[in-house]
């Protein structure tokens, strides 16, 4: 519930923010996505330059590394099986590249701009396991190449050996490292790290056959444990050789491709394939004949192979070339291009719509406000009214704005003529209460006067039976001559009935009990010691007629109609209270509407009695009021002013300027009473 009112309150209300939240929901929708597009972009760009300076700076050293590690391992190999003094020259300078290149690759972990944890969260622990490498390298050399005079036998053996898997993880090591600077998210311009560690990988196997070679040419002879390792190394480079050229990028196989069929890796297979078949023991020339050449050439081709799919493209890659930006750019700068667009029309449309909006809503406002309010007094007050004047008819326009225009004009145009139609209708009904109104009362006073005749002769023959009935006659002749003012009233003329003198109250209240149907169920309260003036006797009569009446109908016949009057410092209230089963408050509320109203609905003759009592409260000045009786029923109360009220009381009444007063009403209660 408080969600839903939240809701509520941010939903907006007026016609200009409910367009401008219209239109700005695509707008900012495409801002969003052009917003997204720009920050991948920029995340791209940012990428390769971040795997620029990890080329530049780690993969370039590690890789160089890797290269002088792998000759300086074939030279301590060489030199460990024979130990010549060419072999040692040859190892020292293998030994002052490797030195260069591990001084390079530690400048480079030095001046590295990127965080090696965020890079991968492993390759701290592998930047110190090749750090501690570097350190060991001089035990490891000084372990290869020993001391003293010629090694031979299971002594140079065991130091091929140490030297070869010395080398070799320290390889491994700098291979760890790459792998992990190789998640860092590369550029379009390099092929996949997986494929290209792969290939280093088939480089490092190609190093190692000839490592051990070199190491059965220096000793001639290629022992169980060399052969093994030689084998491996073969099925490594065979294995992954091939499927990894499969899956780099198309620009950088044609490199490999020419590799693989050049002459220099054919000669590779047949020597790796007589040394396979010869097995371990002695090594001939005819078996390792070209061996030396084509082992250089193809690790030549494999090294230059690798940097051109690898570290040499990244180096190449531009940051901000089509490579790397490619079409997120084409869709940053056409999404900026969309949203000023979709910005300069939004604004326009929605311009011309608030305007054309508010200026429809004034004109509805102005006609429901005033115009069409005022024509409907004119046709109440019983005015003419020019309808083309009040609702020009306009011209059907293309635009739906202009056709809702049009279309309130038309409904404007249609209410005017059905209030005009409905005041002739009602002005053509009030005619004929009033002319059949002023007949009835013709028939019903002379109905009267012969009643009164009759009621007098029958009282000096002393025939109560005879009276009583009269008495009767007399009371639905009465009852006739208040419908038939009813009609009058409703029709906005005063009854002929009247007093000149003023009349009791307590008169006034027995006259208005007799008007009824079951007068013998009303209870009259002591009413206060005040007349009321001739002029309103006749509309408060009427009026308490009409409440007695109507709270006897809607009662058990058992139960008591109870009226009370009582003096108050502003006037006199008088109730009218009823036991039966009351109404619902929404009832309630329309029927005190309806007494209140200025306006009567004569169509609706369910009411036609709350319109009487409407009409004679606001002739007279009294109030009016339903509500709820402390029995359950329904109590009506009728407050008269001072104005009306006069504290002295008559000393006899007087009668009516149509020769009749309220004494038969009191009389026929007393009759009925005493018949009871």
């Amino acid at each position: 519930m408080k969600v839903f009112r939240m809701t509520a309150r941010l939903r907006p209300r007026s016609v200009r923010a409910k367009i401008v939240a219209l239109l700005m929901l695509p707008i900012v929708s495409l801002m969003a996505l052009w917003s997204y597009a720009a920050v991948t972009t920029v995340a791209s760009i940012g990428d390769t330059e971040r795997a620029k300076d990890v080329n530049i700076e780690l993969l370039a050293p590690v890789a160089e590394f890797v290269t002088a590690l792998q000759a300086e391992r074939t030279a301590a190999i060489r030199y460990a099986a024979g130990r010549t003094e060419s072999g040692l020259d040859d190892l020292r300078a293998d030994q002052q590249t490797t030195d260069k290149a591990v001084t390079a690759l530690r400048e480079g972990l030095n001046s590295s701009s990127s965080d090696a944890g965020l890079i991968d969260s492993g390759l701290p622990d592998r930047l110190d396991a090749l750090e501690s490498d570097f350190s060991a390298l001089a035990a490891l050399r000084a372990e290869t190449t020993g001391s003293g005079a010629k090694s031979t036998g299971s002594a140079g053996e065991d130091s091929v050996s140490t030297a070869y898997t010395g080398y070799s993880t320290v390889v491994e090591h700098a291979f760890a490292v790459t792998g992990a600077l190789t998640s860092e998210k590369g550029t379009d311009a390099t092929s996949e790290a997986r494929v290209v560690l792969e290939l280093s990988r088939v480089r490092d196997a190609v190093a190692r056959e000839q490592a051990l070679l070199a190491a059965a040419t220096a000793s001639g002879t290629l022992t169980k444990e060399q052969y093994a390792r030689f084998i491996g190394a073969v099925a490594t480079q065979r294995e992954l050789l091939r499927p990894a050229v499969a899956d780099l990028k198309a620009e950088h196989r044609p490199a490999y491709d020419a590799l693989l069929k050049s002459d220099g890796y054919t000669t590779l297979g047949k020597v790796e394939d007589r040394v396979s078949d010869a097995g371990a023991g002695a090594v001939s020339a005819a078996v390792l004949k070209d061996w030396e050449s084509s082992s250089t050439s193809v690790l030549k081709g494999l090294a230059e192979a690798e940097e051109d799919a690898g570290t040499g493209a990244a180096a190449k890659a531009e940051v901000f070339g089509w490579d790397s930006l490619g079409a997120s750019g084409v869709a940053v700068v056409l999404g900026l291009v969309g949203v000023l667009l979709s910005l300069l029309v939004s604004v326009s449309v929605g311009r011309g719509l608030i305007v054309e909006l508010l200026d429809l809503r004034n004109s509805a406002l102005e006609v429901a406000g005033r115009r069409l309010p005022q024509a409907m007094r004119k046709l109440h007050a019983g005015q003419g009214v020019d309808i083309d004047a009040e609702a020009p008819m306009r011209r059907l326009a293309g635009d739906e704005l202009a056709q809702v225009g049009s279309a309130l004009t038309a409904v404007q145009r249609a209410a005017l003529k059905a209030a005009s139609e409905r005041a002739e209708l009602l002005s053509g009904i009030s005619g004929v209460y009033v002319s059949l109104a002023r007949r009835s009362q013709v028939l019903l006073h002379r109905q009267l006067d012969l009643l009164s005749v009759m009621e007098q002769r029958q009282q000096g023959q002393q025939n109560h039976a005879e009276l009583y009935d009269l008495f009767r006659i007399d009371y639905l002749a009465t009852r006739m001559r208040r419908h038939s003012e009813s009609l009058l009233i409703l029709s906005g003329i005063a009854p002929g009935r009247g007093w000149r003198d003023p009349i009791a109250l307590s008169d006034i209240l027995r006259a208005a009990v007799a008007e009824i149907e079951d007068a013998t169920r009303v209870h009259i309260w002591a009413a206060p010691r005040v007349s009321l003036n001739g002029g309103s006797v006749a509309d408060v009569i009427h009026l308490l007629a009409e409440l007695v009446e109507n709270a006897a109908a809607f009662s058990p016949p058992s139960t008591k109609v109870q009226l009370r009057a009582a003096r108050t410092r502003d006037g006199v209230l008088i109730e009218v209270e009823d036991s039966g089963f009351g109404m619902n408050e929404e009832a309630m509320a329309d029927a005190n509407r309806k007494i209140r109203s200025e306006k009567v609905d004569l169509l609706d003759a369910k009411q036609i009695g709350l319109f009487v009592v409407n009409r004679l409260a606001d002739r007279q000045g009294l109030r009016v009021e339903l509500r709820q009786s402390t029995n359950g029923g329904v109590a009506a109360t009728v407050f008269i002013p001072e104005n009306l009220i006069r504290d002295d009381m008559p000393v006899h009444h007087e009668s009516a300027s149509d020769g009749r007063s309220p004494a038969p009403a009191s009389a026929l209660i007393q009759q009925q009473q005493r018949r009871r």
